[in-house]
């Protein structure tokens, strides 16, 4: 599972010119999700998210946690994060799940995340969305549950 994290004042997603997630401080995550995913992978994903340590203090050091802050999370699935761009031009995406594996994956992140007591907005998953953001800082993390980077 590899996600794309970006601190964030402000976020929204919008599929045909409505609105269907937007939050205001926290994390825009976006997700990808490869065959073999589990449910272990989840659980990282959701523990590394909720409390990395990207949002300022007091004395403007990175210290406090989406937790701390009781930030907000808009998680989109991304099934681009798994496209391979290692030959030639056109990207291969073979390595990303398929729909019928990768969305029950999805929502169990953001209900795990959800149950954790953090407001989640979401994307509306396989749809051609737009993804509106401030991103503040600008602060993007990349994460990979297999630790490949």
């Amino acid at each position: 599972m590899r996600a794309v994290v970006q601190r964030v004042s402000s976020s929204k997603v919008t599929v045909d010119e409505e609105v269907v997630g937007n939050i205001n401080n926290g994390l825009l995550v976006l997700l990808g999700v490869t065959h073999d995913d589990t449910s272990k992978d989840v659980d990282y994903m959701v523990d590394k998210v909720t409390n990395l340590r990207i949002f300022e203090d007091e004395n403007d050091k990175m210290n406090l946690s989406l937790k701390d802050i009781n930030g907000e999370v808009l998680a989109v699935s991304q099934f681009t994060l798994y496209g391979d761009c290692r030959r030639g031009r056109r990207p291969s995406f073979s390595d990303a799940a398929r729909p019928e594996v990768a969305n029950p994956l999805y929502e169990e992140f953001v209900k795990k995340i959800s149950d954790l007591g953090i407001n989640v907005s979401t994307g509306k998953f396989g749809a051609h969305m737009m993804v509106d953001l401030t991103n503040d800082g600008p602060v993007t993390i990349l994460l990979e549950s297999r630790k490949e980077f």
